[in-house]
């Protein structure tokens, strides 16, 4: 089962290059998309065996990110599919999926051809057992989303491309380093029996060496920060998030971040069951609260609401470094947070392409009135706010006060404090720019426009499931939760 979840979407993705007609494409990629989906709901209820020496296998938190990241992109493709019949120009070229500026860009079959392979490569981020896999599978990520960033195929998408490449290129090659540092820590006093499996580096844990595996978590943490968008590392993130199409940006904030998480969260699970906690613990604190207060200041006098969600996950992102750091309970948090932050994220994103599609532009002032204009997008734009802002009753909240909760209870009551300033800040930022497109005057010359249930059926699913989870945690996903924190050196509320 898990070579087929990381195979199949790379055959859809060949068949995709083969197929001319669009609509046998728009099949096919939905098709994937709801059959990678029930692969995944077969491996959570019944869990695939691995042999204790596999590089592939399923732990609890790459269960959880699994099932996550399958579940996204199936939203996702159901929207991709709406944009792109919307969008098609003559000859079977696309027209800008945003703007509905009309110019010969990437063929389709390519653009869902990318989308399939970043599926099968984020699959095999969560199934690696191996760090060398998972730095291979974070690597693949990287240029499996490139030409979906270039999409549009503008300057400025060129430039966000070409700096999604370079400083992540810079980040996954001192990951590498990392995973060299790894294999000395793991090797015995001859220089024998260095390993890479996550599992063997757990039990073996007492036998690490501490000087060796600390400078290997430095670097893993700064590699893997990268892609997850860690200040300072974190400045390919604004522009790639707000080049890419809508369906490619939700993919890139409520799922790749995730993969790279997932690298720190193993990483950190190892250093714990070594004794280093405290060590890891404070690099991670430090790091999420310096993410949170930078992503918070630039969120208040953002122009353009797509930087503006971006920075929104350079902040959500900092607050899962902060509650892994904080260890405990706040692990927990931290999972039920990403979680909810990726369903939530990802909605907005969807949003925004609505936005953009009618008033051909990312820039706040120039969007208002959209209460009006797309009373639906304009309402899901509303509770995206309040759930991205962890209002109760969003799953948001609940992962947030777990995390400050247990933060408080720890005695790290100022660590606590700050990382409310900033949310609050954030708060501030984006319910003015919010309101006001929302409320504001409708620019002359635009009417109400319908929405089709495919422009917005996916988002309100991700904003129901996440008020759901607020309401109501399922006893498998929260013994699933459990699992992966206790798995990691932490704890359980």
């Amino acid at each position: 089962m898990i070579r087929l979840l990381v195979l199949l979407p790379l055959a859809a993705a060949v068949a995709a290059m083969l197929l001319r007609a669009p609509g046998q494409r728009h099949a096919l990629l939905v098709a994937t998309a709801a059959l990678h989906a029930a692969l995944s709901v077969l491996a959570f209820i019944r869990p695939p065996a691995c042999a204790a020496d596999a590089w592939l296998g399923l732990d609890p938190a790459g269960l959880l990110f699994l099932g996550l990241t399958s579940f996204l992109f199936l939203a996702v493709a159901v929207y991709a599919v709406h944009s792109l019949r919307q969008t098609r120009g003559s000859q079977g070229r696309q027209v800008e999926v945003d703007t509905g500026t009309v110019f010969v860009n990437a063929p389709e079959a390519v653009f869902i051809a990318c989308l399939l392979v970043f599926l099968s490569t984020m699959t095999l981020v969560t199934v690696s057992r191996h760090l060398g896999v998972l730095w291979v599978a974070v690597e693949a990520t990287t240029l499996a989303t490139a030409p979906l960033i270039y999409f549009h195929r503008q300057p400025s998408s060129l430039e966000a491309t070409w700096k999604y490449l370079l400083v992540c290129s810079v980040g996954i090659a001192l990951a590498l380093l990392g995973n060299f540092l790894v294999v000395i820590a793991a090797a015995a006093a001859d220089g024998t029996g260095g390993t890479l499996l996550v599992p063997e580096l757990l039990a073996r844990s007492v036998g690490l060496q501490p000087a060796w595996l600390k400078a290997a978590f430095v670097f893993l943490l700064v590699g893997y920060g990268t892609k997850m968008g860690l200040v300072p590392m974190h400045t390919w993130l604004p522009d790639a998030h707000s080049e890419a199409p809508s369906p490619v940006s939700a993919l890139l904030s409520g799922a790749l971040l995730n993969c790279a998480f997932l690298g720190i969260w193993r990483a950190h699970a190892i250093c714990a069951a070594a004794g280093l906690a405290e060590f890891s613990g404070a690099l991670l604190t430090g790091f999420g609260l310096l993410s949170m207060g930078l992503a918070a200041a630039l969120i208040v006098n953002q122009s353009d609401f797509k930087r503006m969600l971006a920075y929104s996950s350079v902040e959500h992102m900092g607050l899962l470094a902060f509650g892994t750091g904080v260890g405990g309970v706040a692990m927990y948090g931290a999972l039920l947070h990403a979680l909810n932050h990726s369903l939530v994220k990802a909605a907005l994103f969807l949003v925004a392409g609505n936005l953009v599609a009618l008033y051909q532009t990312k820039s706040i002032a120039k969007v208002s009135g959209v209460g009006r204009l797309l009373p639906v997008s304009g309402a899901l734009w509303l509770a995206g706010l309040m759930a991205i802002s962890g209002m109760p009753p969003f799953g948001t909240f609940a992962g947030e006060f777990t995390m400050l909760r247990a933060a408080f209870a720890q005695g790290q009551g100022g660590w606590a404090l700050a990382a409310l300033v900033a949310l609050g800040v954030a708060f501030v930022g984006m319910s003015r720019a919010f309101l006001n497109m929302v409320y504001g005057d409708a620019p002359a010359g635009l009417a109400p426009a319908r929405e089709a249930r495919r422009a917005y059926g996916p988002s309100l699913m991700l904003l129901a499931l996440s008020l759901a989870l607020g309401l109501w945690l399922p006893n498998g996903l929260h013994r699933l939760l459990a699992q992966a924190s206790l798995w990691a050196g932490g704890g359980v509320p």
